[in-house]
């Protein structure tokens, strides 16, 4: 289709929805980037109020082969949400219902629900929703399905995908389709529900998400520990299991972070020890069972670590998770430019994950730090560079590629949370064989056959490195600083 038939389209599109169609420059560039910050410029952002809006965009969109974008809070660390080839960015934020069922233990939820505001509903109904990114104060059910968003809690509870019973949306063309059903079992024909998790928005576009609540945990315990190696803390998950535990969260800080983060604060996370790894565990369930578990990690901590402490209360324990969130905040003292990799290998694997990162951080003379989920083999090693050292850049990139081969070669995936939206492409394709790429490419043609929905992810090469990024900040920048 010519521009002329794609500005047809536009101006077809703002006589049926007069009310969604923003065309102002402010507009248009907030809309241009996410997390990322590389640019790709829409000719309009659409905010539909009513889910079936979406797909009156998306017929007019296929009509004229308009690319669409879909978009929530802009959080995607990976480009996922940047409209890399123009056309519309279709901003489902304003879709933000949230119906919790108690009877039937569920949630009807739009696409542009954020995730703590979800948790906070069922809460008040004593039911809980587990999946809890980091960025949950402001990222979206709809970029959680887009990407199966994980966090912390994985060890026990799973991922998003774990949680969703049903989706609604609609397909390139604009047609109405439902996925799965509001029931606890569903094996009627293929399973197109699972297709779309995951799928980054390339496959259709959500508008009604029915997710699975279970009873929120009565007590929590948290605990953190000072350990002699990283191999120590590493293991942790495999010993735990072996010992009878499930800790709903198990985080890994490597000695390099805790140096580093040391430094940043002035003060020691365990006075006296200086710098060594360090576990962060939180246990959750009934009071009786609480105080077992409890008691069998105590018993282990002291044999094991060097040193270990167990929150007395909700501050304390908020104390240690601020330990976790500095990280992050730490290593931006470091350099200008962070790449955050969430890598994930199986839970056998992350010693020699982390000792292979230990001689890159050697070989390639860059500050290279790993901290995350070990619980669930989900590590987030950050390469330090300054962007404007052209040298030092290619030197990240190349370690980075390493990285990737070494993730694979040890029979992990390259990302665990994040997606691959243009950050991760020019790795992906040492993920899958040519038999498995064929496959994924013949259902994205066939579910999007004129490749309109958020084109230049996944399986086209793109350079993030070569392109120019924006200064500007996000809306949920200004309000949650760290990010994992």
């Amino acid at each position: 289709m010519t521009m002329k038939t794609q500005s047809g389209s536009l101006a077809k599109l703002r006589e049926r929805l007069a009310s969604c169609v923003v065309l102002g420059e402010a507009q248009l560039a907030e809309a241009s980037f996410d997390g990322l910050k590389v640019e790709g410029r829409p000719d309009a952002v659409i905010k539909p109020a009513f889910a079936d809006q979406v797909g009156e965009v998306l017929r007019l969109a296929s009509e004229s082969s308009t690319p669409v974008t879909t978009r929530g809070a802009g959080s995607s660390l990976t480009g996922g949400a940047t409209p890399i080839r123009g056309g519309w960015v279709l901003d489902v934020s304003g879709l933000d219902t949230i119906d919790v069922d108690a009877g039937n233990m569920l949630v009807r939820c739009g696409p542009g629900a954020v995730v703590a505001d979800l948790q906070k509903k069922a809460f008040d109904m004593g039911l809980f929703y587990p999946p809890d990114p980091s960025s949950k104060k402001f990222c979206t059910i709809g970029g959680n399905i887009a990407c199966n968003a994980g966090g912390l809690r994985c060890v026990k509870y799973g991922v998003t995908r774990d949680y969703v019973l049903a989706l609604c949306g609609y397909l390139a063309t604009g047609e109405f389709v439902t996925w799965g059903r509001a029931t606890r079992k569903f094996a009627t024909g293929y399973n197109l529900r699972d297709l779309w998790i995951g799928s980054e928005g390339t496959l259709g576009v959500v508008t009604e998400a029915t997710l699975r609540l279970i009873p929120h945990p009565s007590e929590r315990r948290t605990f953190i520990a000072a350990c002699p190696s990283e191999e120590m803390a590493l293991t942790a998950p495999v010993t735990l299991m072996k010992l009878g535990l499930r800790p709903s969260i198990i985080e890994f800080l490597d000695q390099w972070t805790v140096d580093c983060l040391q430094k940043y604060t002035g003060k020691e996370i365990f006075p006296g020890l200086g710098a060594n790894p360090v576990l962060l565990i939180e246990l959750d369930s009934p009071g009786t069972s609480l105080e077992t578990e409890s008691k069998i990690l105590e018993d282990w901590l002291a044999e094991f670590s060097l040193q270990s402490s167990v929150a007395k209360s909700e501050e304390e324990a908020e104390e240690f998770w601020e330990v976790r969130r500095q990280g992050s905040s730490s290593m931006k003292k470091l350099a200008d430019t962070k790449l955050n990799e969430d890598i994930v290998v199986p839970l056998d694997r992350q010693v020699e994950l982390v000792e292979f990162v230990s001689s890159l951080r050697e070989k390639s003379k860059l500050k290279i730090g790993v901290f995350g989920h070990c619980g669930d083999g989900n590590l987030h090693v950050n390469f330090m560079y300054n962007e404007s050292d052209a040298e030092e850049t290619n030197r990240s990139v190349g370690a980075l590629r390493e990285l990737m081969q070494k993730v694979v070669e040890l029979g992990g995936a390259i990302s665990g949370e994040h997606g691959v939206g243009l950050a991760k492409t020019p790795f992906v394709r040492m993920q899958f064989n040519d038999a498995e790429w064929r496959t994924m490419k013949s259902i994205k043609q066939a579910m999007d056959p004129k490749g309109i929905l958020n084109p230049g992810k996944i399986f086209d090469v793109f350079n993030p490195w070569e392109q120019k990024k924006v200064s500007a900040p996000l809306s949920w920048e200004r309000t949650e600083e760290d990010l994992p």
